[in-house]
């Protein structure tokens, strides 16, 4: 009988242990750190506007060149290749971005999934495609700004229709 209740209270205490280490879905703990290392990826999920008003902050208090976020692409030898979200001004990076066409958590989903990815465009970056025939460009990144080449200077949704005459698969 002494056993039986030892057993149960480690099983008891192991249950309970198990439990504290694992957070709930909604808890600060829980949520995933992006690789800007911005504490508000969990706003940032579900909203959008904390990565913006953190974004801000750090844009306020640092000068146009200050790296914001890095982005990978994997290559096929050695390291992955990076290139950055800066600052920037009203013509390139993230203030241009923010204001020319908008910012948001999906924004910097659709950046991430084409540099990291997409085809090369011919624009100096890359874009993503919808998966049909005649392929048609969705979400289209353009690389190179004052401050370095392999920095974003800007991203956004391409909106074109299907071109009638277009090269059938």
């Amino acid at each position: 009988m002494i056993f039986h209740t030892s057993v149960k209270a480690a099983l008891s205490a192991v249950a309970v242990g198990s439990a504290l280490l694992l957070p709930a879905a909604g808890s600060a703990s829980a949520t995933s750190v992006n690789t800007s290392g911005d504490a508000s990826a969990s706003a940032s999920a579900s909203g959008g506007s904390a990565t913006a008003v953190s974004f801000d902050a750090k844009c306020r208090s640092h000068n146009r060149k200050y790296v914001l976020k890095k982005y990978y692409r994997r290559v096929p030898v050695g390291p992955p290749t990076f290139y950055t979200l800066r600052c920037g001004t009203k013509t390139w990076g993230w203030k241009h971005i923010k204001l020319g066409h908008g910012w948001n958590s999906t924004m910097d989903r659709k950046i991430t999934a084409a540099i990291g990815t997409g085809d090369p465009n011919g624009r100096g970056g890359y874009s993503t495609y919808l998966n049909q025939c005649p392929r048609v460009e969705k979400f289209r990144t353009i690389l190179g700004t004052p401050a370095g080449t392999n920095d974003l200077l800007t991203a956004y949704n391409v909106d074109r229709p299907i071109v009638a005459g277009a090269v059938a698969c």
